[in-house]
């Protein structure tokens, strides 16, 4: 039988999603089910948040921690308090709203069902890998793009005006320098150590030709950032040469750029992502730790530059 969602492509992005996220939930029951645990995969987001809390929530703080609308979080809360699994009872502080909270029924459930769910989030990680090694990443940024600037708007965007992260190719090599040498050379006072200088004029020998990366942003027809990233051996990688051009700074590209760097590492199946910086950039470090990255000791397989003050790792 033909698949019309396939004909539509794009256009069917939402009813793909949606017909997903019907079989997982589908196979979640049936997961519950056999395990003989009266439970639905539909409850899961709504129950976690309460089993989690220290305190009794409110419908509108349980839907603002998993996103959901306030119906669809009521409408859970109807089916948990027809099973028995939580209890709702007038808010002393607020009397437009109500409090909610597991029941002894519903606590005494958790120990059940945290088992399973390790079981199935594995098994989750390892379906999510044939789409991509950094599928979760993939659909968080999809997430908060839909957020930041909703479809609606976006269609009356002019077509081009975004950025869009590519990999290197020989006519890019020239900005690769063009970007990060004046940078570089300010922060130097315009004395590049060697390593500076040969992978700024080089960044295909110097990275590509070691098994690492070249990335660069594009915004309409312009080149406006660019990233290396670096392997250090088998298993671990560097980025570096990270700069966006100043005019095109908070169209969140840096982040993009990093990102890239993650998901390529995780193609490679790499363990660890690091990082050298210096003590005068602490809006960058700010974005690293959003980002994941934690401070630790330089790994023996990495080249500290003379001029690092930070160094930082993400595992992957």
């Amino acid at each position: 039988m033909t698949d019309i969602l396939n004909e539509l492509g794009c256009l069917a992005g939402a009813s793909r999603f949606r017909r997903i996220s019907e079989k997982l939930q589908q196979d979640g029951d049936k997961i519950y089910s056999d395990a003989n645990i009266q439970f639905k995969a539909s409850w899961f987001s709504v129950y976690y948040v309460l089993a989690k809390s220290n305190s009794p929530q409110t419908i509108l703080e349980i839907s603002r921690q998993i996103d959901f609308s306030h119906i669809t979080v009521k409408n859970i809360l109807r089916e948990l308090h027809r099973n028995e699994l939580v209890r709702i009872k007038p808010n002393p502080g607020d009397k437009r709203s109500k409090l909610v909270e597991l029941t002894k029924k519903g606590k005494a459930l958790q120990t059940k069902l945290e088992p399973l769910w390790l079981s199935f989030s594995n098994t989750l990680k390892d379906l999510f890998s044939i789409g991509h090694p950094d599928m979760l990443n993939i659909l968080n940024r999809l997430d908060w793009e839909i957020n930041a600037k909703p479809i609606n708007e976006r269609i009356h965007q002019p077509k081009g005006e975004f950025v869009k992260i590519i990999d290197y190719k020989p006519s890019l090599k020239k900005y690769f320098y063009e970007l990060a040498g004046p940078w570089l050379l300010g922060v130097l006072d315009g004395k590049l150590e060697d390593d500076d200088k040969f992978t700024l004029n080089n960044p295909d020998k110097a990275y590509l030709e070691h098994g690492g990366f070249l990335f660069y942003a594009k915004y309409n027809s312009d080149i406006v950032g660019c990233v290396a990233l670096k392997r250090l051996d088998e298993d671990t990688f560097e980025f570096a040469k990270l700069f966006i051009n100043p005019n095109f700074r908070k169209l969140g590209i840096a982040t993009r750029l990093i990102e890239r760097c993650i998901s390529r590492c995780m193609e490679n199946d790499a363990t660890e992502l690091w990082l050298q910086t210096t003590m005068s950039m602490p809006q960058a470090h700010k974005l690293y730790y959003k980002l994941g990255f934690s401070d630790k000791e330089a790994p023996p397989q990495m080249d500290v530059l003379e001029r690092t003050e930070k160094i930082m790792c993400r595992t992957l």
